[in-house]
């Protein structure tokens, strides 16, 4: 920006003070890298960690969570165990194609695990996947 030395008091200043909107945006810009981790879907658990890659991704897949205490959830939901496969089959449209996350908190029985994977596949459903966070070197 150049500055006008021969300007008089009287003319319109021509020139837009950027100041306040690049403080504005650093604002926003703070906010926002705050917020997007929170927005993860789900229950919190403790994941157990792999080395495997990730899954490609066509579509948002169902998550099905078990936590510590042995609960489990459908994306965010509360879900009865008997009723696992009667809410999975309603939020996919009686689609069995449809992709299936299963989250088990690393402190719950794998077994319990492996029970509610080995529903899912019995009742159809083919695409069901286990997740877990990728491997840190310690």
């Amino acid at each position: 920006m150049a500055f006008n030395i021969k300007r008089s008091s009287k003319d319109p200043m021509s020139e837009i003070n950027v100041t306040p909107f690049v403080d504005v945006m650093l604002v926003l810009l703070i906010i926002f890298m705050v917020t997007a981790p929170l927005l993860t879907v789900g229950v919190q658990v403790d994941l157990p960690e792999s080395s495997a890659d990730s899954l490609p991704e066509e579509q948002e897949p169902l998550t099905l969570t078990i936590n510590s205490k042995g609960e489990i959830f459908i994306q965010e939901s509360k879900v009865e165990y008997d009723k696992i496969i009667a809410k999975i089959l309603a939020v996919s449209k009686n689609r069995t194609d449809t992709r299936i996350y299963v989250r088990g908190d690393k402190t719950i029985n794998y077994g319990r695990v492996l029970e509610v994977m080995g529903m899912l596949s019995g009742s159809g459903f083919t695409k069901v996947a286990l997740i877990s966070e990728p491997y840190k070197e310690r």
